[in-house]
């Protein structure tokens, strides 16, 4: 005869242990689904900074008035210089009922008139020169490497940003900060390399050893 088996009758807990294990199992054997974020976006890399040309600086805003027949029209004057700090710098005035308006309208306007330097012995003048402009004369002086920009204001936004680093400057006569700025550059631009110097002489460059 068979013998009877006795059957035990499992607990809350067993029953509760072997769910949870068919469900690990279960989650096992299934693929994870991958979740998609609605709100997420995709770009395809690092996003590039945009370096700029030309550097720019504000030197001066001034409040203007136009007097008309109903009334008085406020307006802003911005003078702007603008460089690449490798031998290129411009300047120009701009006017806008807005600060922002009015400045940059000065750069566009101050990009588009560039003028040239040329600059010597790891930035600095090949010889001293001097700029004028109504009552304002600017005074130019090379200087050795090490010495720096010794100049205030005006004259240092556009020598900074002409990519000149070490010269002297001294203002004469009126301080107005546009003439100044007029009056530098009209000392850059009075500069003569040596070419054009010998050129203009009698011997030309075969006086030259």
């Amino acid at each position: 005869m068979e013998e009877n088996k006795v059957v035990e009758n499992p607990t809350v807990e067993e029953v509760k242990n072997e769910e949870n294990n068919a469900s690990q199992d279960v989650a096992q054997k299934a693929p994870e689904k991958k979740r998609f974020n609605k709100n997420k976006r995709f770009t395809k890399g690092p996003r590039k900074e945009v370096v700029k040309e030309y550097e720019e600086r504000v030197v001066a805003i001034n409040r203007v008035t136009k007097v008309v027949k109903g009334g008085k029209r406020m307006k802003f004057s911005a003078l702007v210089v603008v460089g690449n700090g490798k031998g290129k710098f411009g300047f120009a005035t701009g006017k806008s009922g807005e600060v922002p308006d009015a400045i940059k309208k000065a750069v566009d306007k101050a990009k588009k008139n560039l003028i040239d330097v040329e600059i010597v012995n790891g930035g600095t003048l090949a010889h001293d020169t001097i700029g004028k402009f109504g009552a304002t004369n600017v005074f130019l002086k090379p200087a050795p490497e090490g010495t720096g920009i010794i100049a205030g204001g005006p004259v240092r936004a556009i020598l900074e940003l002409a990519g000149v680093k070490n010269i002297y400057s001294k203002v004469y006569g009126s301080r107005t900060k546009i003439n100044i700025i007029r009056a530098t550059a009209s000392a850059l631009k009075n500069q003569k390399d040596f070419k054009s110097t010998m050129s203009l002489r009698k011997g030309g460059l075969s006086d030259v050893k």
